[in-house]
This record gives structure tokens, sequence and C-alpha cells, in this order.
């Protein structure tokens, strides 16, 4: 069984050692970048399972990095961990924001960076689980090809997006709370906030285009998935 790649995206050469020690130790194959020009060109080459990206690079910093990434359609399904010095909440959220699927704050815990690691990867799996095709109007969804379609043109959505449509379809007519989505497709709880999901809502209703209007408001609840025949 071939093994999982992971890129690490760090100038610092002890921390990148030290990741790569780590995700080696714990079964995964890695490739380790010094900066987002070296790892762009890496990510053209071959093929990656995930992304552990730190925010203070040289060159481009994570953020553009992670940006770059997620606005490519050959690579914005590949999952993004951030590894960052900066805990403060507003860099939380642009790392959130942009498309990163985790992040982990220096200094860390191998341990729990390993954990993160799993989860995220987990997650992927589970979405690539083949239950079914869902049509809603000039929306299909192909759940195991992770594929979008409005009008049979493809629409690219990262992970998380693709997780939160999913998520409101399959309970669709009932309102989702901000917090229950919070904790459903982003697996977390007090450290991502509201401000993230209504952002990438928005996201995912230009995304959509005319098919995003399904996706409703409910002031002061939360959105839920409205079909086309409802009131």
């Amino acid at each position: 069984m071939q093994r999982e790649h992971i890129l690490i995206i760090e100038d610092d050469k002890h921390i990148s050692k030290l990741v790569k020690y780590n995700v080696e130790k714990a079964g995964y194959d890695c490739t380790v970048a010094d900066d987002g020009e070296e790892a762009l060109n890496v990510l053209g080459k071959q093929g990656v399972d995930l992304i552990i990206l730190d925010i203070m690079l040289p060159k481009m910093d994570g953020f553009e990095v992670c940006r770059l990434i997620k606005q490519n359609p050959k690579l914005n399904s590949i999952p993004v961990i951030m590894l960052t010095a900066k805990g403060e909440e507003v860099d939380r959220i642009v790392g959130l924001e942009i498309g990163a699927d985790d992040y982990v704050v220096k200094p860390f815990s191998p341990r729990e960076l390993i954990l993160r690691i799993k989860a995220v990867l987990k997650r992927g799996k589970a979405q690539e689980d083949p239950k079914e095709t869902i049509a809603r109007g000039s929306l299909v969804i192909n759940i195991p090809r992770h594929r979008v379609t409005v009008n049979n043109k493809e629409v690219y959505l990262t992970p998380i997006e693709f997780k939160l449509l999913v998520t409101l379809i399959e309970r669709k007519s009932r309102i989702q709370s901000r917090d229950q989505l919070l904790s459903d497709v982003w697996d977390r709880h007090a450290d991502v906030f509201t401000r993230t999901v209504d952002t990438h809502i928005k996201r995912l209703r230009e995304k959509l285009g005319k098919a995003g209007s399904q996706i409703e408001t409910v002031r002061g609840l939360g959105y839920r998935f409205k079909e086309d025949d409802e009131d």
C-alpha cells in the first residue's frame, strides 16, 4: 500500500527537520521545501496528499502560497495545515478564510501535529466514500469524485467548501446554526469563528452562481439549503 505523501513548506531548518522526523516516524513520506516558489515547483511535478505550511516564509508568505494553491483547480483539493508562530485571532481567521483546513501554533507538540494530520486526512477520505451522486436542479454533486457541476460546467471547490455544501444539502430545509456548521464541517469549536462560516458561504454562493441562491440565510439563526420548489 502506497504511503501518503506530505509536503512541508518551512524555511527554518531546525523546525523542518523536527517535523520531517515526526511525519516519517508516523508512517508518511515527505518532501521539504524552503520557500513558496520551491513548493509550487514540487506541486507541479509530484502528487501530494497534504501540505504543512509555515506563514513566515521568504519571497512570499504562507498566506499567499495558500491562496495560490486554493485558486489552482489542480491543487485546491490538497488539504493545508498552517504551522505558524502567529497565534493572533486575525491570523487564524485569515488562514481559514483563504482555504487552510487547520492550523497549529508554534511552539507546538509533535504529537498534536500528527493528530491534526491524521484528522485532516481522515476528513478527506470520508468525503471520498462512494455514497451517491446528488442532483438539485442544475447542481450536481459527485461525492466519490469530489466533483461539482452547475449546468454541466465544473465548479472547483476547496475541501471545506465541498463539505459545507454537502452538509447543507444533506440537511435540506433544516436550518443549520453557525456553531453547528463549525462543529460538523470544521470539526472545531472555540478557536474557529462564526465569521469564517459567513465568508465560506459567501464564496460558495459566488462559485455556484445562480444555483447558490438555494443557500438561504435565515436571519438570526443560520443557513439552510432551500429546494427550488419551496416557498
